[in-house]
């Protein structure tokens, strides 16, 4: 898997569209996380992980025994996404973790 952090990813997707349209109704439109989904605003995990693996949760998922937050009910769904896209959304993550 290619590094994440190339201009040719940050110009080509917007982390924060793709975030709305994938992540918003489960981690919450400010990422402060619900009931669905655990909050990426102030997350250590997000903070400290290596782009790749962040990348890892996204497009694998957490399902069953890989489930890291056993207290959210739902498992994180693999998501379907272009390196590019996966990238942008790396970054807008990175960018709530901060918050």
């Amino acid at each position: 898997m290619k590094k994440f952090f190339t201009i040719a990813a940050l110009l080509a997707a917007d982390g924060g569209a793709i975030y709305k349209s994938k992540c918003l109704m489960c981690h919450g439109a400010d990422g402060k996380g619900t009931a669905m989904g655990v909050a990426f605003a102030g997350s250590e995990f997000i903070a400290s992980s290596s782009d790749q693996v962040i990348a890892e949760v996204i497009l694998k998922g957490r399902e069953g025994d890989a489930k890291k937050y056993k207290n959210i009910a739902l498992g994180m769904p693999a998501m379907k996404l272009s390196d590019d896209d996966t990238g942008a959304l790396v970054v807008y993550l990175r960018s709530l973790a901060v918050k």
